[in-house]
């Protein structure tokens, strides 16, 4: 009996051991130190600093969560237009964030009124910043018809603040995105006392003194015009006054800086690809059976028809859109969508996904470049034509080189509005070069919109071994493969603009580089184009009372948010 005793004793020794020396190897080293060295992470004396309690990134405002995974891209039913450009394809969308709504005339104004506060436009130096960031009202008016209320009232009565903006062009959408980044990341920032509180909303905030997200990463002593009295406000190590002595006992302040490592700067906020868009439009997730995929889906809810079959709600319409000709909202008292133009964002049920309006109110804006193909044999994850690539341009001092209000560039747009390239405060830009590029497999040049569409490089004028002489003559008229129209915006000797129409005939297409996708059904059409799968093309500078836009924002870290994934052990 005693015997049995010591030897229980021995046991439980032997194995309070092993247990103590399995927690050190899983830890890699000593509480806190690195799984590669040993040393300790986050020292307070220095050495590499790293966020080890980041858990998951946080949802941005206004978005909700979509999982990722594979969907059919492209028309499902029959294809009654005859376009051939969207045949089914098989593609897999990594997790991501989007808008619940379109971006709204609210949301907008708020950006109308920070880029009015910060680059005022009674300054010479400003006032196309401002003017190209205002959508085009003049889109409501019709030849035929009275808009005139909407012209005028539209983007700025309150009636309207929670209806989606439209009168935005591609640009313009884009820039909002890139607003949107900075704004979000600089509320984040100051809530982590990185940047002086209340700073965002104070007099401070002007041309040559505001924050960009990508400039604060990559220089952050030169954010808000290198003022490090707003920037260098969260400084670890230094300590606060002794009460006897009321000074303070200074030591090397340690982490001044929020990088992409401390996990609370968000992804950028961007348009949603085009598959992203019709994979959310679609929220296949509602017909899921097991890891199966059940049907196709004609709309973003469940059914073939466009009218609820609830018992509470039978007979109403489950999107705002043209329901015959003259027919924009039904008969006055009689169940129709409610609306004879848009709508307000939620007044249709969201999808399966919680997204509202995928289908109808306003069409919307991807980022693509239209081609007539999507070609799934180039690539079948996280499908997208459009990259540019491009980097930080790198001044004589040999750090980056930031826009200012002396060397801001603007662009002159095919109808003639004129905008920034970029705003003071952000990074200035240039495209990828060789030191990107070389012996490299996966890319090999700055602009891959044309990648694999069959243009220059599929006609009989390439010359693979060209010269850069030769090379410059791709944009010759002739001698390229989309022979799209060629507006363009010259300037007199008194500096007027001189508007040059294409009027040829000898046209084969209205594809080119500079027009987009965008998805969606909107007030203006027909129930056919609400099928998630539509897809439809126009040019980026040009607005339309019926295409507004929503944000999306990729997702970091794991596919699914759920803590242990079904079939797996958690490890």
């Amino acid at each position: 009996m005693k015997v049995t005793k010591i030897m229980t004793l021995k046991l439980l020794l032997a194995l309070t051991v092993a247990i103590g020396f399995t927690s050190c190897s899983k830890s890699g080293s000593t509480k806190g130190g690195s799984s590669a060295t040993g040393w300790q992470i986050n020292d307070k004396k220095g050495g590499f600093q790293y966020n080890t309690k980041f858990k998951k990134q946080e949802t941005p405002p206004g978005m909700t969560s979509i999982e990722g995974g594979t969907f059919t891209m492209g028309k499902v039913e029959d294809d009654v237009m005859h376009d051939w450009n969207n045949s089914p394809t098989k593609q897999h969308v990594q997790s991501f964030y989007m808008d619940e709504t379109e971006v709204t005339n609210m949301m907008y104004a708020e950006y109308l009124y920070w880029v009015k506060s910060v680059y005022p436009p009674t300054e010479d130096n400003y006032k196309h910043i401002y003017n190209g960031v205002i959508p085009d009202t003049l889109v409501w008016r019709n030849r035929l018809g009275y808009n005139e209320t909407m012209t005028n009232n539209y983007l700025r009565h309150p009636a309207y603040a929670n209806y989606p903006v439209v009168g935005v062009n591609w640009i313009q959408a884009t820039e909002f995105c890139e607003w949107r980044t900075n704004r979000v990341n600089e509320n984040i920032l100051e809530k982590e006392g990185y940047l002086k509180k209340g700073n965002k909303i104070s007099a401070e905030v002007t041309a040559d003194s505001n924050f960009d997200t990508e400039a604060y990463i990559n220089s952050p002593s030169k954010t808000f015009g290198g003022k490090e009295e707003i920037v260098l406000k969260k400084q670890m190590g230094q300590k606060a006054p002794s009460k006897k002595s009321g000074a303070a006992t200074a030591t090397e302040a340690k982490n001044v800086y929020a990088q992409r490592s401390s996990g609370i700067i968000l992804p950028e906020y961007r348009l949603p690809t085009e598959a992203e868009w019709e994979y959310a439009a679609l929220a296949l997730v509602g017909n899921r059976e097991y890891n199966i995929y059940k049907g196709q889906k004609k709309y973003p809810w469940k059914g073939q028809y466009t009218r609820s079959g609830k018992r509470q709600l039978r007979g109403d319409q489950l999107a705002n859109f043209k329901q015959g000709k003259g027919d924009y909202g039904g008969i006055a008292g009689w169940s129709d969508d409610g609306a004879d133009i848009t709508n307000y964002v939620k007044a249709y049920p969201p999808n399966d996904f919680g997204l509202y309006d995928m289908a109808g109110n306003v069409a919307e804006w991807v980022q693509d470049v239209y081609r007539p193909i999507i070609d799934d044999e180039g690539n079948d994850f996280n499908y997208f034509r459009g990259n540019v690539y491009t980097k930080n341009k790198i001044g004589e001092d040999g750090t980056v080189e930031m826009v200012t209000s002396d060397n801001i560039k603007y662009d002159t747009l095919s109808t003639g509005k004129v905008i920034a390239r970029n705003f003071p405060g952000t990074i200035a830009q240039v495209p990828v070069d060789e030191n990107e590029t070389y012996l490299r497999q996966n890319f090999s040049t700055s602009d891959n919109r044309n990648y694999r569409d069959g243009d220059r490089q599929s006609t009989r004028y390439f010359d693979f071994g060209s010269t850069d002489e030769e090379a410059s003559k791709k944009d010759d008229p002739n001698q390229r493969m989309y022979k799209s129209p060629i507006h363009k915006i010259d300037a007199d000797s008194a500096g007027n603009q001189v508007k040059k129409y294409d009027r040829s005939d000898n046209r084969t297409t209205l594809v080119d580089d500079n027009v987009r996708v965008y998805k969606g059904g909107s007030w203006r059409d027909r129930a056919y184009w609400l099928d998630p799968a539509s897809r439809r093309y126009f040019p980026q500078d040009m607005a339309t009372d019926y295409i507004g836009f929503r944000c999306a924002m990729s997702k970091v870290g794991p596919k699914s948010n759920k803590k242990t994934p079904r079939g797996n052990v958690k490890k």
